[in-house]
């Protein structure tokens, strides 16, 4: 399991260093020796969903790719404190048979991927579709409160 952390956005200033901080974060997730035992080359990253993130207005928009998932019966989208977590379970089978021979290519495995949720955000923001292999997630943004800043009298002595 890999550790969720907090991501800058919207009108704070996010620093070339943490941009670089993520990217080596889902480059390390997604590396084949991550495995505990054996080298995993042909799985490179089937545990990491890998999504597309952009912004439509107001609102967030996230694109994950599942090819082969029954929505309702191998996907849960959960959220707490702040986080969405996207939980999948992929079972593909591929039978072909030629000339005696069978070969069979069995796909199974759960991936997950955790983001960050702008604050404010609740359960009642956020709706999910499900579409020709494509999760499409879409967290409305929370409006903004502007407060006008209040002056404090000092006084004297």
């Amino acid at each position: 399991m890999s550790t969720v952390m907090r991501r800058k956005r919207d009108a704070e200033i996010v620093s070339p260093f943490d941009w670089m901080d993520r990217v080596f974060d889902e480059w390390m997730r997604s590396f084949p020796l991550r495995e505990p035992f054996g080298f995993a080359w042909d799985r490179l990253g089937d545990g990491l969903i890998r999504v597309d993130e952009y912004r439509d207005g107001d609102t967030w928009v996230i694109r994950a790719e599942l090819p082969g998932i029954d929505p309702d019966e191998d996907l849960e989208i959960t959220v707490a404190d702040g986080v969405l977590r996207i939980d999948a379970e992929r079972r593909i089978e591929d039978r072909a048979e030629e000339e005696g021979y069978v070969r069979r290519e069995l796909r199974y495995g759960s991936m997950s991927r955790t983001l960050p949720l702008p604050d404010g955000v609740t359960e009642s923001d956020i709706s999910a579709t499900y579409r020709d292999g494509i999760l499409e997630i879409r967290v409305r943004a929370p409006q903004r409160v502007v407060v006008e800043p209040t002056k404090i009298k000092v006084k004297k002595g």
